[in-house]
């Protein structure tokens, strides 16, 4: 499977002739700063794909404008879905640790690409994953999951959920870099991790990755 990150949780995953764009954004580079936010990731641009996932309604997670063609898109739905990849999971979970009454609701999507489980973690706010939703999620090979605090989960809470789903790889996302100012940044986390694999570029093919040691962390090159 090719991966390629767009920058906060944007991302593009390639297998089997089939492509799916998460959570991308348009150009919102003066709205951010208008609310004080530094967000300098490049736009994206060129993009085509069967599927596209939205895990919330936020401006930086839901450009579905950006992406070319006419794919199939499943916006902030919780439930079970059909979908040119076959079936998508939406989990339902929450933006923070007040049951999304303070930054609204988060889906969760996890399905099958390229002979591996997926799963999506948008911007996954709750202090703890439930049983429940971890039943729903079930055996995860590629996780991305949000690392750097603020309006997400942290770096302990963020390891919590690795140690529960016990993925291959975890990419994280959504923390602080060069380009991202209101985060924290993802050292926090890595250092939690038992194996960290530093990428030279933003775009990976998941057959060229490490396995000998599980989980473990892969971190794309910033955009």
């Amino acid at each position: 499977m090719q991966v390629e990150w767009y920058g906060q949780s944007a991302f593009r995953l390639e297998a089997d002739g089939l492509c799916v764009v998460i959570d991308p954004f348009g150009d919102i580079s003066e709205a951010a700063a208008g609310r004080g936010m530094q967000f300098e990731y490049p736009q994206i641009s060129g993009v085509t794909a069967d599927l596209v996932l939205v895990t919330h309604e936020h401006f930086d997670h839901n450009g579905v404008e950006v992406v070319e063609g006419d794919p199939e898109i499943i916006r902030s739905r919780a439930g079970t879905h059909e979908s040119p990849l076959g079936e998508v999971v939406g989990v339902a979970s929450e933006h923070d640790p007040e049951a999304g009454t303070k930054r609204g609701p988060n889906t969760i999507f996890v399905f099958s690409l390229g002979g591996m489980r997926v799963c999506h973690f948008g911007d996954f706010g709750q202090s703890a994953l439930r049983e429940e939703q971890a039943a729903a999620i079930g055996s995860v090979d590629l996780l991305f999951l949000p690392v750097g605090g603020g309006p997400t989960i942290d770096d302990a809470e963020a390891f919590a959920v690795v140690e529960r789903l016990s993925p291959r790889w975890v990419v994280p996302m959504h923390y602080r870099t060069p380009r991202v100012g209101f985060l924290e940044p993802a050292d926090a986390f890595l250092k939690r991790m038992p194996a960290v694999e530093r990428l030279a570029a933003p775009v990976f093919d998941t057959e060229a990755l490490p396995d000998e040691q599980r989980p473990l962390a892969v971190v794309p090159a910033v955009p």
